[in-house]
């Protein structure tokens, strides 16, 4: 029966034991741990700092949502972009190993991965050039509904119906957006309504108003 002593050797060895190596970088179970655990306390600050940006931070300087949106996405993209090569060079990988593999996967993103690499580039030309923006009210298409998330790949609208459409990026670039508030938050809505008429225009404007006062005070009051 091992001892304690011959155990925690027994793990030391099986945790430093090389697994594979490539050009002079070697991998081993402790490697692939740090890695694992270095990428997921990147992703989860990064993602950290983009929500403490868009709650606290930008709206202390008033900030418009839209605006601060997009500088934080591309906050969170720089992050990510830095912290990767840090944890590569803190790990002691050699990056020009993966240099036939990173071509071959320029190759594949070429053929197989045209339409996400179109959709990623589109939204990175969002956050920079803005010309739709988290909480804009826009039109594609035939779909009306206001911007609410806008990530790498898609972005979503959600409709007057409480339905929410995930829209690619590229269509926001390469198709015609109508941008209702892209200059002005204050934005009018037609909403037809009909009525017989033998009715009261007057009456029904009063029982509309009265609505509309009635939704205020419920939504106050929740």
């Amino acid at each position: 029966m091992l001892t304690f002593k011959e155990l925690l050797e027994w793990i030391n060895n099986a945790l430093h034991f090389e697994l594979f190596r490539i050009g002079t970088s070697a991998f081993n179970a402790i490697t692939f741990l740090w890695l694992f655990f270095s990428f997921f306390l990147l992703f989860y600050l990064s993602s950290k700092i983009k929500k403490i940006l868009i709650k606290k931070v930008f709206p202390k300087y008033n900030i418009d949502v839209g605006i601060g949106d997009s500088i934080a996405a591309i906050v969170r993209y720089l992050l990510l972009i830095v912290g990767i090569v840090v944890i590569f060079q803190t790990t002691g990988i050699d990056l020009s190993a993966f240099s036939v593999l990173l071509g071959a996967l320029g190759v594949g993103i070429g053929f197989g991965l045209q339409s996400i690499t179109n959709n990623f580039i589109s939204g990175l030309i969002i956050l920079f050039e803005r010309p739709v923006k988290v909480g804009d009210r826009v039109e594609i298409e035939g779909l009306e509904g206001n911007i609410i998330n806008i990530a790498a790949r898609a972005t979503t609208i959600l409709t007057n119906d409480n339905i929410a459409v995930i829209v690619p990026n590229s269509d926001l670039i390469n198709k015609r957006v109508v941008n209702w508030s892209h200059n002005n938050r204050s934005v009018r809505i037609n909403i037809p309504i009909g009525v017989a008429y033998k009715e009261d225009p007057a009456f029904v404007r009063t029982l509309l108003l009265d609505y509309r006062l009635f939704r205020q005070a419920s939504h106050i009051k929740k």
